[in-house]
């Protein structure tokens, strides 16, 4: 077992209650006024049930006179109730009609009251949980925003997807079953403890007998319930994220003729997954089959004596409760009252049990949830930022070393500096770090040594949202979203107009084929984008950062799909719109690389030549030149 496990169940709970404190908080006066509404109504049915049992069965069915106050909850006059005639000791046969029908309309109209307020109590419950849960929800989804890629790129999509939208699901069930449910149970164990008492200090004591073996049992049986929930919920998360690798690679998929081998490993992992709830389920299921059994043997202790008690016409201790139940002695009446409270409080233990077993789930499942709001964002704001320069001179790096594991550096003491109306070409063999020293630029990661500075300030010195909203970046991987070409290319800028759009599709030569669709820019997206080609997807990516009108911009291989005509035509609109701004491009195709101010090369993490392309062609068995000789041979084995 891990460390969580041996922990003593009662502290971890109190601990994860206090945990979700703040998101109970705001809606605190709504649970306690649910708490109490739920205490009030327990008592209500119990009260209830204890006078309607009475009068159907000791003044309907018997004729026993009522006592006053039962009398008085009728509307009925003194002459039904006990002692108001020395010669009659029992109702008549029309008293007892009229007894019986005012109790089936009263009882009418406290059904359909029951009905009523149980389902205004549901809603009311919904309402104040799923308001809990959304406050989770969205901490969650703000943390791993937060977070920085180096954790993303550790983490499996598939788990944050479960731990957000499943695991977040378990403070409201924590709500629910450890408190609200719980309390309501035990306060009616405790309300039919006491009535059994008040019938017969010996049907209390067999209450109390019973708590011993199943105190043992749930001993038992909470650390086997325990061990396979985290189980079950760390194969659902697998299983989870199996499901969205498999859709995020499903043109791979179908490419290869894998869609057989993703089947048996989805099965594999569902298999997994449902051996582990069953196994979860079965321990819960034993426990509450336990405390069942040792609940009937109680059940079947108290009736026995209880049946001799009214055998006999044992006086009861009910007291002084007999001016509302007239249960002074052991009758039919009482028995069955009594018999009716030791069942109930037979199903409730039944019912405690199998809110343990979830107990002990919810706590895993929340534990699970605070693991992500847990993790510290390594990428973080100064106590106090300085703003974002007015005007962008230049971005420089100085010595900067990055590492996404300890043992592999992906950038060594590398320096590099760009000015404004330039555009730098990032070139270099694959995994040299190309696109790891823009990702620091946007400071998704923060570099290890060294630092990035804008003009003169260090871009950890400027608030993360002031330095991103002045950096935009056109993607290599194209995303984009399930709506209008228009949204799409206004994506996350809010103050952009129809002009606006149409000026920045203009610049990445994407207007045209958008014209020609039927609903131009209002046509929908598929699914990523899927209706349109890779060269129009990659357009539009690039119209998108166009549009945000920042002083830095940067481009991953923005030409990679698209034809030599559209790719000249799109980097003499990107230059003549970026005369006043710094453009650095990643990119591997020579007829881009040339249209560079000046040529950065990358070799193993640093940046070996710099220049414009006739300086750095020039160099003889210089890194640049060996590249290009490369590409060309390329270029002719395909010609």
């Amino acid at each position: 077992m891990t460390e969580v496990d041996v922990q003593p169940t009662f502290r971890r709970l109190a601990h994860l209650i206090l945990r979700a404190w703040p998101y109970y908080r705001p809606q605190l006066k709504h649970l306690v006024t649910y708490l109490l509404l739920n205490v009030l109504a327990g008592a209500i049915i119990l009260v209830a049930g204890l006078i309607g049992n009475d009068l159907l069965n000791n003044k309907v069915l018997v004729g026993t006179p009522l006592q006053p106050m039962q009398a008085t909850l009728l509307l009925l006059d003194d002459s039904y109730v006990v002692g108001a005639r020395e010669d009659a000791e029992s109702l008549t046969s029309e008293q007892r009609q009229t007894v019986r029908n005012r109790l089936l309309s009263w009882g009418l109209v406290g059904l359909l009251l029951l009905l009523a307020s149980f389902s205004l109590g549901w809603y009311y419950m919904t309402w104040i949980y799923q308001r809990i849960n959304q406050d989770l929800r969205l901490a969650m989804l703000a943390k791993a925003e937060s977070l920085s890629l180096r954790f993303h790129d550790q983490a499996r999509t598939g788990d944050a997807i479960y731990r957000i939208y499943q695991d977040s699901a378990t403070i409201t069930n924590v709500l629910q079953q450890l408190i609200v449910t719980p309390l309501r149970v035990l306060i009616w164990m405790l309300w039919g403890f006491t009535l059994l008492t008040l019938f017969s200090p010996w049907l209390g004591l067999l209450c109390i007998l019973t708590v011993v073996p199943v105190t043992l049992l749930f001993i038992y049986f909470t650390p086997q319930i325990q061990k396979y929930s985290r189980i079950a919920r760390r194969t659902n998360s697998d299983l989870t994220s199996r499901i969205q690798e498999s859709f995020a690679s499903i043109r791979v998929i179908k490419a290869n003729r894998a869609e057989e081998a993703v089947i048996q490993r989805f099965e594999q992992d569902s298999k997994r997954a449902l051996d582990a709830a069953f196994q979860f389920r079965l321990q819960v299921t034993l426990l509450a089959l336990g405390v069942s059994t040792v609940a009937m043997a109680a059940v079947l202790g108290g009736e026995y004596l209880m049946a001799g008690w009214t055998i006999s016409g044992t006086a009861t201790y009910l007291g002084g409760v007999i001016t509302l139940v007239g249960f002074a002695t052991w009758n039919l009446g009482a028995y069955q009252s009594a018999a009716g409270t030791i069942s109930q409080n037979s199903q409730q233990g039944f019912e405690l049990a199998q809110l343990w077993g979830g107990a002990q789930d919810l706590m895993i499942g929340l534990e699970r949830a605070y693991y992500l709001l847990d993790q510290e964002a390594e990428v973080t704001d100064v106590a106090q930022p300085l703003p974002f320069p007015v005007s962008v001179r230049q971005v420089a790096w100085h010595d900067v070393s990055f590492a996404y594991e300890q043992q592999k550096p992906i950038l060594s003491r590398l320096n590099l500096t760009a000015t404004a109306g330039s555009i730098t070409a990032i070139v270099g063999p694959t995994g040299t770090g190309k696109s790891t020293l823009m990702a620091l630029l946007l400071r998704l990661y923060d570099p290890d040594q060294g630092t990035i500075t804008i003009n003169d300030t260090p871009i950890d010195y400027i608030r993360i949202d002031d330095l991103r909203s002045h950096v935009a970046i056109a993607l290599q991987q194209n995303v984009l979203f399930t709506t209008t070409i228009a949204d799409n290319i206004s994506y996350a800028t809010s103050d952009k107009t129809r002009a606006d759009i149409d000026a920045a599709a203009k610049i990445s030569c994407a207007h045209e084929f958008i014209e020609a669709l039927p609903l131009g820019y209002d046509t929908e997206l598929g699914e990523r984008g899927g209706k349109l080609s890779t060269g129009q997807r990659q357009r539009l990516t690039i119209a998108r950062a166009i549009l945000r009108d920042t002083p830095i911009l940067v481009l991953d291989e923005p030409t990679a799909s698209l034809d030599a005509v559209t790719e000249q035509r799109v980097l003499r609109n990107i230059a003549e719109w970026g005369k006043s701004r710094i453009v650095f491009i990643i990119t591997h195709r020579l007829s881009t690389i040339k249209q560079a101010s000046q040529i950065a090369f990358m070799h193993e993490g640093s940046i070996v030549e710099l220049g414009d392309h006739d300086t750095l062609i020039g160099i003889p068995e210089g890194y640049y030149r060996r590249f290009v000789r490369a590409e060309l041979k390329g270029y002719e084995a395909l010609a």
